[in-house]
């Protein structure tokens, strides 16, 4: 037969300590990450666009070169349009390398000199302003030192290629064609006044 006084009594439970971080207290979901030492670890930001450019948007016109659809921006911006609420966007991206000639060490090192020749005319200039010595002969001597360092520069970098890339070329990023987007609310307007530039183009009265 048992008393009162043999029955255990249940240990007290601690309290629970207060969570600074909301995050960490927070239940996970499934297949998301545990929280680490330093708490949740925090994914990479990700840009979403232009909060302007929110809503729906509707191509109003589209043009084969970039040219055209500046221009056509520009003419939307002279008839007072909120062009803030249009943008440029360029379709099927390439990079174009365009080949300009044959690069042999002599004309790396005329082009190194005649880079050299620019810096050192622009250490002459800031020299001359603050030198008692003669303007000219200051000028002069720092032309020659960039031309002469710039030729052994441009000598050896083209030397040291080992001939893998004996031509000089022009690189630049082009698109296949140009859309111009606006905001649907403003689409209308927009078209009618492209409309408008594509008959003076035209030459129509």
């Amino acid at each position: 037969m048992t008393t009162p006084d043999d029955q255990s009594t249940p240990a007290p439970v601690p309290p629970v300590p207060p969570v600074d971080d909301p995050a960490a207290a927070a239940p996970q979901a499934t297949g998301t990450v545990p929280p680490g030492p330093a708490g949740v670890p925090q994914l990479p930001a990700q840009t979403l666009g232009d909060p302007k450019h929110a809503g729906p948007t509707v191509v109003v016109g589209s043009y084969p070169e970039y040219a055209l659809a500046q221009q056509a921006v520009d003419y939307l911006s002279d008839n007072k349009f909120p062009v803030e609420r249009t943008s440029i966007i360029g379709t099927d991206l390439r990079l174009v390398e365009t080949v300009l000639g044959r690069l042999t060490t002599a004309r790396a090192a005329a082009a190194g000199a005649a880079s050299g020749a620019w810096f050192g005319l622009f250490i002459g200039v800031l020299f001359g302003l603050f030198s008692d010595s003669n303007w000219f002969a200051v000028i002069l001597t720092t032309v020659l030192v960039g031309a002469v360092w710039g030729a052994v520069f441009g000598a050896i970098a083209h030397a040291a290629t080992g001939g893998r890339r004996d031509f000089t070329s022009r690189s630049s990023l082009q698109a296949a064609q140009y859309a111009v987007l606006a905001d649907a609310e403003v689409a209308d307007e927009a078209k009618t006044l492209l409309i408008r530039l594509n008959w003076q183009a035209s030459g129509a009265q």
